[in-house]
């Protein structure tokens, strides 16, 4: 006698959490129902933040792209300024940087105006990006005999705000500059241009390594050249929940920050390193993915912060 094949035990019942996949179906949909009720908040004033860590390899680039992607996404006015010389940033979202491009560099050294450079992401119309090409590798050297050295980005962030006022475009609601994985003026720029400083920081061993250092760095800035500068976020990335490791390092860096911490992990995502490949970010390039939906998800509690902050 045949029995009849019981609806309920489908692996595709969201309800159902009696294997791995199907768990991780299960609430990979609650929460995407729970983004699709959420409404990201505008800040009252421009927000700037510099995504720094000096460490390589911990998401820097990554982060900055998929944040900014995930508020443009949500209907934000959003900047991304690339001033790492490898350009990244730019890469990912789409944005010739080829050598005969005008770049953040122009702006840097040869006071090009930024509104000159800005380009539109081609998959976010609300994304405005400022690319980076190899002359940046340079740039260090020559900025050292420029005026006014370390407020250059600064000078050319506010002269475009006023542009963008005067031609009656929106405000800007974020701006995000990817920075190098050093200290060296072009950093330096970042710190002096930002409000906010976002530190990504990898879930793996040595995770702390040079936080300290990034940190008395912050300090020198904030007593020198920007009082106003915070570091208001940590990001935990490459979070393998099958390691104990994992879930020791995260707890670690919440146990020493846990103001700065969000609540939203990045975990490690094979879409997350493809999409670059296709000159995109994870939000466009696989929306549905754990990925896009743990970015988004980081987005928008960066967004309710701030709000909840004023």
């Amino acid at each position: 006698m045949s029995k009849t094949k019981d609806p309920s035990n489908s692996v595709f019942d969201f309800n159902d959490s009696s294997s791995p996949l199907a768990s991780q179906l299960a609430s990979e949909h609650r929460r995407r129902e729970a983004l699709a009720e959420k409404v990201i908040p505008t800040p009252d004033k421009t927000r700037y933040f510099t995504i720094s860590n000096q460490k390589g390899g911990v998401g820097k680039t990554t982060t900055t792209v998929n944040l900014a992607a995930a508020l443009a996404k949500g209907g934000l006015n959003v900047l991304v300024i690339d001033i790492d010389p490898q350009g990244n940033a730019s890469t990912a979202l789409g944005i010739e940087h080829h050598a005969e491009v005008e770049s953040i560099y122009d702006v840097l050294i040869n006071d090009v105006p930024l509104a000159e450079v800005v380009a539109t992401c081609p998959d976010l119309p609300t994304l405005q990006v400022a690319p980076a090409t190899i002359h940046l590798a340079g740039a260090e050297i020559e900025l050292v005999s420029l005026v006014a050295r370390e407020q250059r980005l600064q000078r050319a962030l506010d002269d475009y705000a006023r542009t963008r006022q005067r031609q009656g475009l929106p405000r800007l609601d974020y701006v995000f500059i990817d920075c190098p994985p050093s200290l060296g003026l072009l950093t330096v720029n970042a710190f002096v241009a930002a409000r906010e400083v976002l530190i990504p920081i990898q879930c793996e061993y040595y995770a702390l390594e040079g936080l300290s250092q990034l940190l008395k760095n912050i300090e020198m800035i904030q007593k020198h050249l920007n009082s106003r500068l915070t570091v208001s976020t940590i990001l935990l990335t490459m979070y393998d929940g099958r390691t104990n490791l994992a879930s020791q390092v995260a707890n670690e860096v919440r146990e020493h920050f846990p103001e700065q911490v969000l609540g939203a992990l990045i975990p490690r995502s094979v879409r997350i390193s493809e999409a670059p490949s296709y000159q995109q970010t994870v939000i466009t390039y696989d929306p549905n993915s754990t990925g896009a939906l743990s970015y988004m998800e980081a987005a928008i509690e960066i967004a309710e912060r701030g709000v909840q902050a004023k």
